[in-house]
């Protein structure tokens, strides 16, 4: 017996297209932040939003706004997440198809 699916693949979209829209703007404000001297974004902040499923919209913003393309501990840390959201794709992948 299937329990029935609260969220929708709509809903998992519109979620994910908001959380990339939130990382590419987080970094554009963090860069004009970075400019003007005021207080700045969180690196954390940052990573959190690209492992919360906004990486595409992380990496887009990086590579727009020209920012954190240096910073080697972030770049690794962004990289991490990137390959953590791969595995765990990858593993709920194999569980899906293998039952």
């Amino acid at each position: 017996m299937m329990l029935p699916i609260a969220v929708t693949p709509a809903d998992l979209a519109a979620a994910l297209a908001a959380m990339n829209f939130a990382a590419f703007a987080a970094f554009g404000i963090d860069k004009a932040r970075a400019q003007s001297g005021t207080w700045r974004i969180r690196e954390s902040t940052l990573l959190w939003l690209a492992f919360l499923g906004g990486t595409p919209g992380a990496y887009a913003g990086r590579a727009l706004f020209r920012h954190k393309t240096r910073k080697q501990p972030f770049s690794d840390n962004l990289f991490h997440v990137v390959m953590f959201q791969l595995a765990g794709a990858g593993a709920l992948a194999g569980w899906h198809f293998a039952g």
